[in-house]
């Protein structure tokens, strides 16, 4: 069973740092390339950012363009959300996304993704 499992969600304070974690199983997701989503209360699902399959490519949404870093280690199938100043509109449930291709045409698409995780809260306090 393929699965995706977010963790490192939780409280943090504005202008501090949380790192997110994406594990996968039941197949290696290195091949493919991976994103992380976000949803807000009473907000759509929106895109954060995307990194290729060899992670030599990354894209962001531009509301966290230059605060989040997208990485993966693929030796551990795990891709990584580095939230550096996060602000009290980061808030929200954040969902890792496995895609089935290594390249996409664009990447904040969230019908070009086939796999989700259940998503892990933060909240960030002011």
């Amino acid at each position: 069973q393929v699965q995706l499992a977010e963790s490192g969600g939780g409280l943090v304070q504005a202008g501090d740092s949380l790192r997110l974690s994406c594990s996968g199983s039941g197949r290696t997701f290195s091949p493919y390339a991976m994103g992380w989503f976000r949803q807000a209360p009473g907000r759509e699902r929106e895109f954060v950012a995307a990194i290729t399959s060899s992670g030599g490519s990354t894209f962001y949404a531009d509301s966290v363009k230059g605060r989040f870093t997208i990485s993966r280690d693929s030796a551990k199938n795990t891709v990584f959300l580095q939230m550096n100043s996060p602000k009290r509109e980061d808030t929200a449930v954040y969902y890792c996304a496995a895609s089935n291709s290594w390249r996409l045409p664009v990447y904040f698409r969230l019908t070009d993704y086939a796999y989700w995780g259940q998503g892990t809260p933060v909240t960030v306090s002011s």
